[in-house]
């Protein structure tokens, strides 16, 4: 045991059924069989059918014609530009000969995947207007016999696609498509919500099973044929389902969150399907929300046939600093530990730490312990006392930021770095949020990411990292005599409310991060538009559907200087307040007592991340023993090495993917560039020029005998060009 902290205990419920079952997933399998039916494909040809490889988000490939000893002769063989810009961020499907992916405002094409050649493009607007400007990160494709299907979700919609046309199919849900948000009506209200997903859902048995972001997040199973609703999980509990008592009674009524958007794991033998969760909302104030909240921040194994929660496991308690699990999709894979065969599940977070869980249980491989964290001073707040901490494999990542992290790549970066941090405060992985200003590191965007975590049959894990930090603190909202600190009108409040916590309470944003400015939008974009992005979302931002119109309109108004004097004070009953990077924000109209100043990248007067390289970095761990096999910066700043300076890696989003060669291939970083890496020790063996940054996930497959590996190439990320290329390459 730990000093200062105590074992987890597990809460589980597994049938005995499931717990008679000793054999794997098959997550590995040396052929590939096309989804509903039991054809075997062709030696000269393999796919890549399945969102991250496989329902165990292996990122695993078997093929091996692209080896250590030719890698390096890997040419582009094909370009695709999709005639767009923004955060293209898809993990590629080949399924017989095809490449499918969807653009970054939520098309969807299917291309000729030895050619490149568009086959056919599908518009969402061609539909119904709108909701088709939010990032997707891919799509699922399904087959039986002659009926071959794309699904892919845009605003709060679920559509079926042929295949081979990529038109609707007209039989499914009403004339092609499925209103997600349907299932889930606010209290109250007959209308649908406003929801959305990121991540393609999981195929089982008759069933398509998808999360859905929105207020509450949900798990959503459909008939694959029909669309008809067959259950639904919530991340928020209702009455007498378990985990209500962790939240205030009626928190699920207009409490947000829980939400699983970065993809969902699925073991098909046992028939548990691993649903990652984000933080609650308000992000950053709890006070309304009192208690543990579940199941915010957590690993649920739920019974993919029908929904039914079997075990859980809680990353975060009570989480204040949006240090979501849901950030990263789980990853299955069997691995020997003491001395036997296990089939677990691993699931990485925010700032580095990764649990290993058995997969049929939920019982961790190395002991979890609840150690101390720093308690909030914050009137009104309950810090939970303790986090969960693995005691191995170990942080892959540093847990805080001390003076030996001061930035070294200059003497002038190291002395106003040295400067900040003897003002400021670092408390570790989970600081309490004050109205002092904390370094925040790991960063909001630390740990693993969304891009996911590659898997091998050796049992082997490979995962990249960032190591930025940021700025955490809080504000006041109110007087010590509890009367509003400004006379605000309603947009200014409901801004201030709603949007600063991204964009900053001088409106400036971060654009680096993908929060834009919004001084001045107007010069840029129409009310309409803005209206439009401010209910349905686009790019990092969520839907704000949920907010009264006149709110969500006072804030327009308010952003283009010519709000009406008669809605400048007038009070709206809705779901404002908290000050959260979300919906679902606070209770009734009432404004939380303190807010989030926004998301704010700790950086130098050059630029650069303002501690010591690396700034990012790939790495391999080995799920046997749990130890780190390896670190290498992932990543550079070609200036920076001109000048004698090591590779120091960049902010990286987008994942690996690993192939039976002993190849890694990633983009992911702020150099537009595409490398591939010796899984055994992390050097890198080839590393190719993207025309926009590759902050997506690659795929392999094999055509005719030719393996390629492709990637979306779209930047946007760490404040670099934008553009939206898919990038094939094969040897000559």
């Amino acid at each position: 045991m730990l000093s200062g902290g105590k074992r987890v205990k597990i809460s589980s419920f597994i049938p005995s059924a499931l717990l008679a079952l000793v054999i794997g997933s098959g997550a590995f399998s040396q052929t590939a069989k096309e989804p509903g039916s039991s054809v075997v494909s062709t030696s000269r040809n393999k796919d890549w059918d399945v969102y991250l490889g496989d329902n165990s988000r292996s990122h695993y490939s078997t093929l091996d014609q692209i080896d250590k000893s030719n890698v390096s002769r890997l040419k582009v063989a094909w370009t695709y530009d999709t005639g767009e810009k923004g955060e293209f961020e898809a993990n590629p499907l080949i399924a017989d000969g095809v490449l499918y992916i969807p653009t970054a405002t939520r098309k969807v094409v299917a291309l000729n995947a030895a050619t490149g050649k568009e086959l056919w493009r599908f518009n969402p607007e061609t539909e119904r207007p709108g909701g088709g400007s939010t990032r997707q990160r891919g799509v699922a494709y399904w087959a039986s016999g002659d009926d071959r299907r794309i699904y892919t979700a845009v605003g709060s919609y679920l559509y079926a696609l042929n295949a081979r046309t990529g038109q609707p199919v007209r039989s499914f849900g009403q004339n092609g498509s499925v209103n997600l948000g349907a299932a889930v009506k606010r209290e109250g209200s007959d209308a649908p919500a406003h929801v959305l997903v990121n991540a393609p859902g999981a195929f089982f048995r008759d069933l398509y099973i998808v999360g859905v972001s929105g207020t509450p997040g949900t798990i959503q199973a459909y008939n694959i044929r029909s669309g008809e609703l067959k259950w639904i999980f919530y991340g928020i509990p209702r009455p007498g389902e378990y985990g209500y008592l962790s939240w205030p009674p009626e928190a699920y009524k207009f409490m947000g969150g829980a939400n699983s958007w970065s993809g969902m794991a699925l073991d098909e033998v046992r028939g548990i399907l691993y649903v990652p969760t984000s933080q609650p909302n308000p992000t950053f104030w709890g006070g309304d929300r009192i208690g543990a909240n579940l199941f915010a921040n957590s690993l649920v194994a739920l019974d993919a046939a029908t929904g039914k929660r079997l075990w859980h496991f809680q990353g975060v308690h009570h989480d204040l600093l949006d240090r979501d699990l849901a950030d990263t999709a789980p990853v299955l894979l069997t691995v020997t530990h003491n001395g036997r065969k296990i089939d677990a599940v691993a699931q990485g977070n925010k700032v580095g730490l990764l649990f290993v869980l058995d997969r049929a249980t939920g019982e961790p491989l190395w002991p979890i312990y609840e150690k101390p964290v720093p308690q909030t001073t914050l009137a009104g707040e309950q810090t939970w006392p303790t986090q969960p901490f693995p005691s191995a494999p170990p942080p892959l990542m540093r847990q805080r930021y001390t003076e030996d992290d001061v930035s070294n790549i200059s003497p002038e970066a190291h002395a106003l770095t040295l400067q900040r941090f003897k003002l400021d405060v670092s408390d570790g992985p989970y600081p309490a949020p004050s109205l002092k200003e904390t370094i925040m590191f790991p960063g909001f965007d630390g740990g693993m990411e969304w891009g996911g975590s590659a898997v091998d049959p050796d049992g082997n894990y490979f995962v990249n990292l960032n190591e930025v930090p940021w700025l955490l603190q809080m504000a006041p909202t109110r007087r010590a005599d509890g009367t509003p600190l400004s006379t605000a009108s309603m947009g200014e409040r409901g801004y201030t409310n709603q949007c600063s916590g991204c964009h900053g309470l001088d409106r400036r944003g971060d654009p680096a991060g993908g929060f834009p400015s919004l001084l001045n939008v107007g010069k840029t974009l129409t009310k309409d538009q803005v209206s439009r992005f401010v209910q349905q979302g686009g790019g990092r931002m969520p839907s704000f559907g949920e907010l009264p119109v006149g709110t969500r309109q006072s804030i327009v108004d308010f952003l283009f200087g010519d709000e009406q004097p008669a809605t400048a004070h007038q009070t709206e009953p809705g779901r404002g307040g908290g000050g959260a990077a979300g919906p679902g924000r606070g209770r009734g109209d009432a404004s939380a007592p303190y807010m989030f100043t926004g998301f704010r990248r700790w950086f130098d007067a050059q630029g650069y991340p303002a501690i010591k390289p690396p700034w990012g970095s790939l790495n391999a761990v080995d799920l046997n023993t749990g130890e780190i096999k390896w670190k290498v910066p992932l990543g550079e700043y070609p200036e920076l090495t001109a000048k004698g300076i090591p590779p120091t890696g960049t902010e990286n989003y987008g994942g690996p993917i690993v192939t039976a060669s002993g190849l890694i291939f990633i983009g992911a970083t702020a150099d537009e560039t595409f490398r591939a890496f010796d899984k055994d020790n992390g050097k890198i063996l080839w590393q190719g020029k993207l025309p926009f940054g590759g902050n997506a996930t690659p795929s392999t497959y094999m055509i005719g005998g030719k393996q390629y590996i492709v990637i979306a190439a779209g930047g946007a990320k760490s404040g670099r060009p934008s553009g939206g290329a898919v990038v094939a390459f094969s040897l000559p």
